[in-house]
């Protein structure tokens, strides 16, 4: 890491949110340009820089700088020129000129030890004197807090927010109790937080490091893994093997929680314990609840010509509906809550579009899915328009806010709900509240496709709880029989290998050894083979095979893995070039054109929809994906189109948040259609080689789905039956929601 001392010339940009600068610094005679996050600077200071210094295509050389040091001005001109730079309120350049002329080279110890002398300047009374001196005071201390935590290894964009959570007590607040921004700064882990308190000198055994870390690990494994709790003595190992402590001590600190409320426990029948998160314990007694309040409150009979309106709608649409088919139609139009599962080719969306024809007659019908594209598919499927669920509860800015819930419920008889497999234990809350009595809900959804993201498995659970009427979908239909890629799902979901190839299939299957070979055959693929194939015209064939081809994989590790497949696939669909500007950020280098995921749920990033007087709102997702339409190399900005509809600006803030979504992990595919799948089938951990895993990858195409690999590797996946188990209790709850009732 390279080191240079310069004095600050001048700032030429700087963003107040993360403290992304660019500064013009002299150096002896040369002038440089330094950029990076840093605090407010000021013409006249001494700084130590630390970082590297690169060459920007547009703006030449420039040193990226990660840490500084800072040193107060010492001569005259230096401090006459950093207190009329304007930072500091009530002080201008005649002022500060008044200033140093009266205090000489002490300006700056009297403004830190007796800035009740600025009185004796001409013209600076009491008031003024004040204001002044607060203003250097402020200052002083969001720089100190943002020196202090570079020192221990906060990244400069991290550090700006956590200096303006606490301003200036900042050091005293981190050294006191460091894992309190666990706590109190989304988006702090205890990763992060657990650095800072050993650097401190904490003692590994603290009460506040252990208490931190249980609450992590059971944050984590919600996000990571699905979990709602973890069984006590799992949540004890865990937390001993992460901290390195006996886990005697884990045990005392878990009591702690669990008496203070932190944490809740629930005893199960063979006296071992659940240990939850408070908000994932009373979502799922809530869900429950509110299930077993929508069952009961319905009233039966009231589509007593059921029959003969199903008959109508199939001799209009020229269909006919099975006996199963007809029956789940009759208990949809009846129950309070009632389930639709079945795998592609079963009839789902056709059942969708008779009820809506049987229910719309008289009733308000709104439809919504987790996610935009799926909320899309479901709007093309139907001709009636669907929505996102957060759009239709009209999320409101602040996690978890909805301004529709208890007291301002949907204006809506029925709501139909899309792709609920994707539906997590607090989105079905938030849906759940915003029912009125007596509204009725239907969740439609393949009961086999991989969980949701977000902690719990609703739709699973429901299912397996007996409560709740459904209907189970098997049969394949005309329209589907031709299709190899919804046989073969089928043959998958039953044990059965896929038929691999046949002449006019959509579905294929290309031999690969090895890892590293199967890649380079899935960029080819992707890059000339495929858009050859599929007649994609010349000039056009690399921006439709990005929109239209989409890679998927297992995992994020290994040579087809999504990592190294997303860097691969960039350099050979975008690669650098003129009029293609990038930034870098970490390890990832974001380019005009690329393809991205957002990997969090932001609740307070703003977005704009691009029609002329579009509306704004606030909120992106875990798993929207989007193209790079701006790219601001010097202000470290960019600007993401999500669903080709809503625009998101990002900055150095959040720009950890972005991934390349060339290659998508098969989880955070779920809820998405695409043309073509892409997908390695070569060797992965046994938990990543599970049917329903392959089951889910196919069931994302729409048109074609190649495999690339070994046989044996989809004999594995499809012999692999085995659903990993998620810590839920929900189906248990339903269950008792109903004996209660009984």
């Amino acid at each position: 890491m390279d080191r240079f001392e310069a004095t600050v010339q001048g700032t030429v940009f700087r963003n107040p949110e993360n403290g992304y600068s660019v500064l013009t610094v002299l150096a002896g005679r040369e002038e440089s340009t330094v950029v990076g996050s840093l605090p407010e600077l000021s013409p006249g200071e001494q700084v130590i820089f630390s970082g590297e210094w690169t060459e920007h295509r547009t703006y030449g050389r420039q040193f990226r700088c990660v840490g500084c040091e800072i040193r107060m001005p010492t001569t005259l001109l230096g401090i006459e020129r950093f207190l009329g730079s304007g930072l500091i309120r009530g002080v201008g350049p005649s002022t500060a000129s008044l200033i140093v002329a009266a205090f000489g080279e002490e300006t700056m110890t009297m403004l830190s030890e007796h800035p009740e002398r600025l009185t004796e300047v001409p013209g600076i009374g009491r008031r003024r004197m004040e204001m002044i001196a607060e203003s250097y005071r402020e200052h002083q201390g969001t720089r100190r807090a943002m020196i202090f935590l570079q020192s221990y290894g906060v990244a400069p964009a991290l550090a700006v927010r956590i200096s303006r959570r606490y301003g200036d007590r900042t050091p005293e607040v981190i050294r006191e109790n460091p894992y309190r921004l666990c706590d109190d700064l989304e988006g702090v882990g205890f990763r992060t937080a657990d650095r800072i308190g050993l650097m401190l000198g904490i003692p590994p055994d603290s009460d506040s490091r252990i208490r931190a870390a249980l609450k992590f690990i059971l944050t984590d494994v919600s996000q990571e893994r699905g979990h709602v709790y973890l069984p006590e003595e799992e949540l004890i190992r865990t937390g001993a093997e992460l901290m390195q402590v006996d886990p005697a001590l884990c045990r005392r600190q878990l009591t702690g929680l669990l008496l203070s409320g932190d944490l809740i426990a629930e005893a199960e029948e063979d006296g071992s314990r659940r240990v939850y998160l408070p908000f994932l314990y009373r979502a799922e007694q809530e869900v429950a609840l509110r299930l077993r309040a929508l069952m009961t409150a319905a009233s039966p009979g009231r589509f007593a010509g059921a029959r003969r309106a199903i008959s109508g709608f199939e001799r209009r649409e020229g269909i006919s509906f099975s006996p199963a088919q007809r029956e789940a139609i009759r208990q949809a139009l009846e129950a309070g809550v009632f389930v639709i599962t079945g795998g592609p080719g079963t009839g789902k969306t056709t059942l969708i579009n008779c009820l809506l024809a049987l229910l719309s007659q008289g009733s308000e019908v709104v439809l919504c899915a987790p996610t935009g594209r799926a909320a899309k598919r479901m709007t093309e499927a139907t001709g009636a328009e669907a929505r996102t669920i957060h759009r239709l509860l009209e999320y409101g800015g602040e996690e978890g806010s909805f301004s529709r819930g208890e007291d301002n419920p949907l204006e809506a008889e029925i709501v139909i709900a899309d792709e609920a497999s994707m539906i997590d234990l607090a989105l079905m809350r938030a849906l759940l509240r915003a029912l009125a009595p007596g509204s009725r809900l239907i969740l439609v959804g393949d009961a086999d496709q991989l969980p949701s993201v977000g902690a719990g498995n609703v739709l699973r659970d429901i299912l397996e709880s007996g409560e709740i009427p459904c209907a189970r979908l098997t049969d394949i239909y005309r329209q589907s029989e031709e299709s190899r890629i919804v046989l073969n799902a089928h043959r998958i979901n039953r044990g059965e290998m896929p038929l691999l190839n046949g002449r006019g299939s959509d579905f294929f299957f290309e031999r690969r050894d090895s890892a590293a070979s199967a890649a380079e055959s899935i960029v080819a693929l992707i890059t000339r083979r495929l858009p050859g194939y599929l007649g994609y015209p010349e000039g056009q064939r690399i921006p439709l095979a990005v929109r239209n081809i989409q890679a998927l994989s297992p995992g994020r590790r290994g040579e087809c893995g999504v990592n190294i497949l997303n860097a691969m696939l960039q350099a050979a669909l975008n690669p650098p070039g003129e009029g293609r500007p990038q930034l870098t950020w970490g390890e990832t280098v974001f380019r005009l054109g690329d393809k991205v995921i957002q990997t969090r749920n932001d609740y307070q990033l703003a977005w704009r929809r691009v029609v002329p007087g579009g509306e704004e709102g606030t909120g992106v997702f875990n798993g929207d994906v989007g193209f790079i339409t701006a790219v601001d190399p010097e202000a470290q900005t960019l600007t993401v189109l999500f669903d080709e509809e809503r625009e998101v600006d990002y900055d150095s803030g959040n720009l950890e948040d972005l991934e390349m979504a060339y290659c998508l992990s098969v989880h955070k595919s779920q809820g998405s259609e695409f043309p073509v799948v892409v997908m390695p089938v070569v060797g992965a951990p046994p938990l990543l080689q599970t049917r329903n895993l392959l089951y889910t990858a196919m069931t994302r195409a729409r048109s074609l789905v190649v495999l690339v690999g070994r046989e044996e590797v989809i004999r594995r996946m499809v012999e692999n039956d085995r659903v990993v188990r998620r810590y839920t209790t929900l189906a248990e709850r339903i269950r008792e929601s109903a004996a209660l009732e009984g």
